[in-house]
């Protein structure tokens, strides 16, 4: 409001502000209504001193608590009080200052907010260890007897938590533009509403004949539910004026009460006490109320959304009534439209048979344990597609530890599916590229080789026979130059597959290297792996004979049975010296290591 001013000229802005201001209230409140001992019923100075010093800049204060003392002291001068009362009641004031706003700043370290209950709290705590803290402070250099502390308490307390509020409000509605912003209708309704409140005060405190002092507390707690803690406060502003300036001039109810002044204005306090603490509070509470249901609002939104995104929903079965709750995005994940009726039979039967069953298994299991679960199956849509859900979900359970809900979710995963289906194909296939070879369609070196560590493994752990046979076709070199490189591609894919077929389902054949190939024989003796190893030898024999437009070939065998070798190599050495045996001896023969 002053940051534009210069120091000195924001310190005069404060000091005239509250001196002025402090001193009309102060005169008035002397004047209107008065108890025992020329204390006024309520003290609006101490609210509006402290609204001030909430408000203004901290470099401002020392100003402001000038103006408040020379206000303080020209005002009970004026309405009569002695010099030692005016310092006392003035030293008093100036003390609940100082400790209701050391009080907010310690409890509420940022900008205090009516809007927050807690910060109301905080407000009313410590507006009442002022207003204590002053009244003790007033009683003890005034030497007045106990009513006098307990008036002075009720009435500076007034003071602040009525008249604080709404000047505190209205100065940040200003610096924020808000009632600028607002609009003509909300400004229409604020001006009826505050006036229905006046005058239904007015209505109330004008006469005596009948008890109303019930309908400004109806108008206050309307304008609280409808304009928020600002109409609170500016209601009970409005209560406050009016039905202390009616009592005091010997109008209303409370004015008729039998007995002495100072009973009628503690009367009037407790009403508004009442009333205040009532009302307040209350709208601070609605406030709260409404910005917890736009943040509920906007988390359901962000929630349908977010399901919507995610391809998931939620759902709960009641166990006690029975019945299925589902979410839009639930309906959508079954092909249905939100809204329409299910239950909970008709959601395990949208799973495929093959899935039902387990599904069932897994909610009776999840029930009877109380842990959370997890399944994933197949639904039949409504339009009769086919899709994977996945769902994980938690048990409810009632006071007695019995469960009574199933809360979970279901996620369409078909396209994570479809993907991992997609991927471990394409995996598949390129494990078989990385371990075929690509001219015979058989397993290659690495693979050969890999499957016949495993092979020993077995026969070392477990005892199970293994043989090895090498082979290679004979006078290869011979026909890759008569008949070229084509032909002979043709004649090495040709021997691969006959010795392929004569062997057995357990037994493999591996192309190492050019014309060179190993046949793993498992459990084979060595008298079976012989016969295998010559029925290869002569079903290639056979079999490239009758293969048309190739040229004949042979291949020779070298057979080493596993005898405790120590690795592949010692296995496939002794092979090997077996097969050069067989090609010293004239080729197209079969020899077997020693």
């Amino acid at each position: 409001m002053t940051r534009s001013l210069s120091p000195r000229v924001e310190a005069v802005f404060w000091f005239l502000l509250t001196a002025t201001g402090y001193f009309l209230l102060a005169s008035l409140s002397l004047h209107a209504t008065k108890g025992a001992d020329n204390i006024a019923a309520v003290w609006p100075p101490s609210g509006y001193f402290l609204a001030l010093l909430i408000l203004m800049p901290p470099s401002a204060r020392v100003a402001a608590f000038a103006g408040m003392v020379t206000a303080s002291l020209s005002a009970n001068l004026y309405g009569g009080a002695p010099l030692w009362s005016c310092l006392a009641f003035t030293f008093s004031n100036g003390c609940e200052a100082l400790v209701g706003l050391w009080i907010l700043r310690r409890r509420e370290p940022g900008e205090l907010s009516f809007m927050v209950p807690r910060s109301v709290v905080s407000f009313c705590v410590a507006a009442f260890a002022a207003s204590f803290v002053s009244a003790v402070f007033a009683w003890g250099l005034a030497g007045k007897g106990p009513d006098f502390f307990l008036s002075w308490l009720t009435t500076v307390l007034l003071g602040m938590l009525i008249v604080t509020p709404p000047i505190v409000m209205l100065a940040r509605m200003v610096d924020t533009n808000a009632l600028t912003n607002a609009s003509t209708a909300m400004k229409a309704e604020a001006t009826a509403i505050l006036t229905a409140t006046g005058l239904v005060t007015i209505l109330a405190f004008s006469q005596s004949q009948f008890p109303a002092t019930f309908l400004p507390c109806v108008a206050v707690v309307a304008a609280a539910y409808r304009l928020g803690p600002f109409g609170a406060a500016a209601g009970m502003l409005i209560v406050t004026i009016i039905a202390s300036l009616l009592t005091g001039q010997g109008y209303g109810p409370i004015a008729a009460i039998e007995g002495v002044q100072k009973a009628r204005v503690l009367f009037l306090q407790f009403y508004l006490l009442i009333l205040l603490f009532t009302t307040l509070p209350l709208a601070s509470l609605l406030i709260g109320r409404q910005r917890l249901a736009k943040r509920l609002e906007q988390s359901n939104r962000w929630l349908l959304q977010a399901e919507a995104a995610a391809l998931v929903g939620h759902w709960r079965v009641d166990l006690v009534g029975w019945t299925i709750t589902w979410s839009d995005q639930t309906y959508r994940v079954h092909g249905l439209e939100p809204g329409m009726p299910v239950d909970v039979d008709y959601s395990v039967k949208q799973y495929v048979a093959e899935d039902r069953v387990a599904v069932r298994k897994t909610l009776e299991a999840a029930v009877r344990t109380g842990e959370p679960f997890e399944f994933q199956g197949r639904i039949r849509r409504a339009d009769g597609e086919v899709r994977h859900v996945k769902s994980h979900g938690s048990i409810e359970k009632g006071r007695d530890g019995r469960a009574i809900g199933i809360f979970g979710t279901v996620q369409d995963v078909t396209e994570t599916v479809e993907n991992a289906r997609i991927l471990e194909a394409a995996r598949s296939a390129a494990e078989r590229v990385a371990n075929t070879d690509m001219l015979t369609g058989l397993p290659n070196r690495r693979h050969t080789l890999a499957f016949l560590e495993k092979a020993l493994a077995r026969a070392r752990d477990n005892g199970a026979p293994l043989a090895v046979a090498i082979f290679d076709i004979d006078h290869f070199k011979r026909i890759n130059d008569t008949h070229g490189h084509a032909v002979g591609d043709r004649v090495i894919h040709r021997v691969g597959q006959r010795a392929k077929a004569a062997l057995r389902d357990e037994d493999m054949l591996g192309r190492i290297g050019g014309e060179e190939f190993v046949c793993i024989l498992q459990r084979s003796s060595a008298h079976a792996a012989e016969i295998v190893a010559e029925r290869v030898r002569k079903a290639v024999e056979v079999g490239t004979a009758a293969e048309e437009g190739l040229p004949q070939a042979t291949i020779s065998v070298g057979l080493a049975v596993y005898d405790g070798d120590s690795d592949i190599e010692e296995l496939l050495h002794r092979a090997d010296k077996a097969l050069y045996v067989a090609k010293r001896e004239g080729r197209n023969r079969l020899r077997r290591a020693a």
